[in-house]
């Protein structure tokens, strides 16, 4: 769970998407329909995506923040990267959708009008989305949110398709009208990928995979580190959402009393929490030399 700051800062930066992309809509989106820019409509067509994945990140996303419950014992660690997932899955989709409009276009000619309104629109649109970038990228310092990190990596991909999207409308006002339906293809692809980019983030975070070799290393060196620790076995470190989990059974003297013993499990698990992406540790104590349980680490 985190603190009241953290959360009012994660809703925050939320409610700064939804009113960011809404603003986007109604600049492109309105002067894209009245010059006929495939490209601009393309682009805020994106942004009504992002609306709804930043509605859902703001009904849904700060579940993250609630305690553990009788229904979630583990906390609702996995709330928030299914919400990134579903944020990435909706860019996927509607990607693909503008890749299909561009591509008739490109096929069958477009009707597009240049206007200087359509190269205002477009600017404020970037810029509108660098400032909601920033905004979300320092409230989410020491967060650390995988959905907020989505969001603003949204942002940052609605600054490139706008780029995109720019480019084709100034070859219009050159003459070139089939460079509109090419900025709206290639903005589309660009959008796929950031889409499928997001999914396979968060993917790991919910199908519980194993972390990097690098963090396990460093973990059982912490274990081992301790004065009391004779061995370390059956480590296990794993996603539970965003963060890791951690389990293990450390061996140490078999004499020791149950206080002393105590003592050192809670030590012990009070230090591998202070690494950031760490949750949840869970440690079984063994006598030292007694290996009938033991069985290769586990890294899946």
């Amino acid at each position: 769970m985190g603190t009241r700051s953290e959360r009012s800062r994660f809703t925050r930066a939320t409610w700064v998407n939804v009113l960011g992309n809404a603003a986007k809509i109604l600049a492109e989106g309105s002067a894209g329909l009245a010059f006929g820019s495939a490209a601009l409509v393309a682009d805020a067509a994106h942004s009504v995506a992002d609306l709804v994945a930043s509605l859902v990140v703001l009904v849904w996303g700060d579940s993250r923040f609630e305690d553990a419950d009788t229904d979630h014992p583990h906390g609702h660690a996995r709330i928030e990267p299914l919400t990134a997932l579903f944020v990435g899955g909706v860019i996927v989709l509607l990607g693909g959708y503008l890749l299909y409009e561009s591509l008739l276009g490109l096929l069958g000619g477009t009707d597009i009008e240049f206007s200087p309104v359509l190269v205002g629109a477009l600017g404020v649109a970037m810029l509108d989305m660098y400032l909601v970038y920033r905004y979300t990228d320092r409230m989410n310092e020491g967060l650390d949110a995988p959905a907020l990190r989505a969001l603003a990596a949204d942002c940052l991909n609605d600054l490139y398709t706008s780029v995109g999207a720019l480019v084709g409308v100034l070859g219009v006002a050159l003459g070139v009208s089939l460079f509109d339906p090419l900025a709206g293809a290639l903005v589309s692809l660009l959008v796929v990928y950031q889409g499928v980019t997001i999914a396979r983030e968060n993917l790991t975070y919910l199908s519980g995979r194993a972390a990097p070799e690098g963090r396990r290393s460093e973990i059982r060196e912490l274990l081992l580190a301790h004065e009391s620790v004779y061995g370390v076995h059956d480590l296990a470190v794993f996603y539970e959402g965003p963060q890791l989990e951690v389990e293990a059974h450390v061996e140490v003297a078999g004499e020791l009393t149950l206080e002393e013993a105590h003592s050192i499990e809670s030590t012990l698990v009070e230090t591998v929490r202070g690494f950031d992406d760490v949750g949840d540790v869970h440690l079984h104590l063994d006598p030292e030399g007694v290996g009938e349980w033991e069985t290769p680490d586990r890294v899946d």
